[in-house]
């Protein structure tokens, strides 16, 4: 289908590109957008310079003794230490193999390559096992780092590539560690979260679930469904008027819809998403957050909101018929939502660009 170019950012501003860059283009009725390979190789740079990149550094580690609260940040996660945190060490990881799998041109692919061979060895995912099985780390991460260490290593399962079936390879008794604490979570959480940032169950049971599919793992599939269906399925009027929150990055309304379409049938899930959402509330889910302070490591999140509720709006629409008018309601929303905040990836500010160009990818490319 005939593309038309829908963007053209200058980022002369934060000293990335001298001239402006076609980052991305969209088809003619606005309902698929597709990452060109400037835009993929832009997006590139953000994690490459900062997976080896130690401080900054944001542990959210319990120490159980001096000796582990004296560890650098290199020393607890050899793996997935940079990029300020672990779990968006994590999704940077993801992100630059899901563009080294569209963009066979990416000028970064040997560096990319390189540095990502560099963490995951058999030595440095070792250590992420033993800190995973530490006496109060069962928890760590609880679920949205678990959600992206099963993302990366469903993209990676997807690759038939050399160095993808190394890194998998590597990864997978990592992944099978974090099933099993998941499995063995799942039963006692009688309640969900419904937060706007990393704790959102929606959020990562929609990883999980794709992980399962794709590695197979029908177990933890029927243990992800029953579960979703446990917290959600009789859940009407979400108060989406409340959102967002101030710090959100996720949507809470937006990510339980996303789950339940993966977990319904077509019908089923329309029934059960016309008494989710009103059509007065989705309409407020389509105004964009405003974002005050892109310094703010915080107040930022909200850029990665317009990323999230991107993504959702899309997959929701798919579900709807054609002749439902919230279908394209969501489908313009998703590229307004997108068009407002992937200007701002490169906002010159690490507080964002350590992390949001995850978020731009896989609305964009999702």
């Amino acid at each position: 289908m005939q593309k038309l170019v829908w963007l053209l950012l200058c980022f002369a501003s934060v000293g990335v590109f001298a001239q402006p860059k076609q980052l991305f283009t969209v088809n003619k009725d606005s309902t698929h957008f597709s990452l060109t390979t400037e835009g993929a190789s832009h997006l590139a740079s953000l994690p490459l310079k900062c997976l080896q990149q130690q401080y900054p550094n944001k542990t959210n580690h319990t120490a159980v003794g001096d000796s582990d609260q004296l560890m650098t940040p290199l020393q607890q996660h050899p793996a997935f230490y940079g990029c300020f945190d672990w779990h968006s060490s994590v999704h940077g990881h993801w992100m630059l193999v899901r563009l080294l799998k569209q963009f066979t041109g990416l000028p970064e692919a040997q560096q990319v390559r390189d540095a990502i061979s560099k963490n995951i060895t058999p030595e440095n995912i070792a250590q992420e096992i033993k800190y995973f099985d530490g006496k109060l780390s069962k928890s760590y991460e609880r679920t949205y780092g678990w959600a992206w260490l099963l993302k990366l290593q469903q993209e990676l399962l997807t690759w038939n590539d050399p160095d993808a079936k190394k890194w998998r390879t590597t990864l997978q008794p990592f992944c099978d560690t974090i099933v099993k604490i998941w499995m063995n979570y799942l039963p006692k959480q009688t309640y969900p979260n419904r937060t706007g940032v990393h704790p959102n169950t929606a959020f990562g049971l929609v990883f999980a679930l794709d992980y399962a599919r794709t590695a197979a793992n029908t177990v933890f599939e029927t243990a992800i469904i029953k579960s979703a269906k446990q917290l959600y399925l009789k859940d009407k009027n979400a108060p989406s008027v409340w959102e967002p929150d101030g710090t959100d990055f996720l949507s809470p309304s937006l990510e339980e819809a996303d789950l339940m379409r993966n977990v319904l049938t077509k019908a089923q899930f329309i029934s059960w998403f016309n008494n989710w959402i009103t059509p007065a509330s989705l309409q407020h889910l389509t105004q964009l957050p405003v974002v005050s302070d892109r310094t703010d490591l915080q107040i930022v999140h909200l850029d990665g909101l317009c990323f999230s509720r991107s993504w959702c709006m899309k997959g929701i629409a798919k579900l709807l018929p054609a002749t439902d008018r919230r279908k394209q309601l969501l489908l313009r929303s998703a590229i307004k939502h997108l068009n407002a905040s992937l200007p701002n990836v490169a906002s010159g500010s690490y507080g964002g660009e350590h992390w949001l160009a995850s978020f731009a990818v896989y609305a964009i490319i999702e």
